[in-house]
């Protein structure tokens, strides 16, 4: 199978890295294109910096992952995405892992995440999609330009995680990805642990809230000045953040767009 992995925190992000060596490890056609910089918070947006009407694209040798094409594109995971299934890197994938993301996500925040927001335009151009996140952050380390996905230095952040966990338990799930109904992903979020100490993957519906909420701390002439903290809403069970929140990793299928039937009076 041919595999896409994108993600939102960067081409040089410790959790890409971890993907790529799973799905290579296990007989995999890998290729791995992802933004030049950090691109948290972007959701599905379809933006891209050019130079003399092109946009950049440089390759990058990563650690581990002898003769795994990859690629720091100037532009949004999603844009990344985009281009990919239309030849951008070689053939179109089939299947689109997006992450491993520094920081879960989880609940209705989903709907703002960049790592998420590709799995879902992979999903709309015919790919099987799955969105793979490590619960890494708090509120305190978190940061409000990117919807509370990412914060901290990745140095401060990467050493020690357990990237590989969460590589593993996606690897292992990639038959689910056959079972999907058109247009759907899998959101997979993993506790931070060693893969012996988590207690299992279970099905969650998805949390009514994020892990944390964002407040306008203070406002005044010309600007605004807004601050994260953690949810006070109580954790609900069954949702991804109370199973995260239990040392369980999480899967919940999920549509970015989808019709509702909806009686509308006649406009005639």
């Amino acid at each position: 199978m041919r595999v896409l992995i994108t993600n939102d925190d960067g081409i040089e992000a410790p959790g890409i890295r971890s993907l790529a060596q799973a799905l290579a490890g296990a007989g995999h056609d890998v290729v791995v294109a992802a933004p030049s910089h950090e691109a948290s918070g972007m959701s599905a947006a379809m933006t891209a910096v050019e130079e003399d009407g092109r946009i950049v694209v440089a390759t990058h040798a990563l650690d581990g992952l002898d003769g795994v094409e990859a690629y720091g594109v100037a532009g949004s995971p999603a844009f990344i995405v985009l281009i990919a299934a239309r030849g951008a890197f070689g053939p179109p994938p089939d299947l689109v892992f997006s992450g491993i993301n520094r920081g879960a996500n989880a609940g209705l925040a989903v709907l703002h995440s960049g790592t998420v927001g590709a799995a879902f335009t992979a999903a709309a151009n015919g790919a099987r999609a799955m969105a793979v996140s490590l619960d890494v952050l708090t509120a305190g380390s978190a940061s409000a330009a990117s919807g509370g996905a990412a914060g901290l230095q990745p140095s401060a952040l990467d050493e020690g995680r357990h990237w590989g966990t969460a590589a593993a338990i996606a690897a292992d799930l990639l038959p689910a990805l056959k079972d999907l109904p058109d247009g759907a992903v899998l959101n997979l979020n993993v506790p931070d642990l060693p893969r012996d100490k988590i207690k299992g993957v279970r099905p969650a519906r998805l949390a009514r809230f994020g892990q944390v909420q964002m407040a306008v701390a203070e406002t005044g002439r010309g600007y605004v000045r807004t601050a994260l903290e953690e949810s006070s809403a109580r954790l609900e069970e069954g949702t991804d953040l109370a199973l995260l929140a239990d040392g369980y990793a999480t899967l919940t299928p999920v549509r970015a767009v989808s019709e509702v039937e909806l009686s509308l009076p006649d406009p005639t």
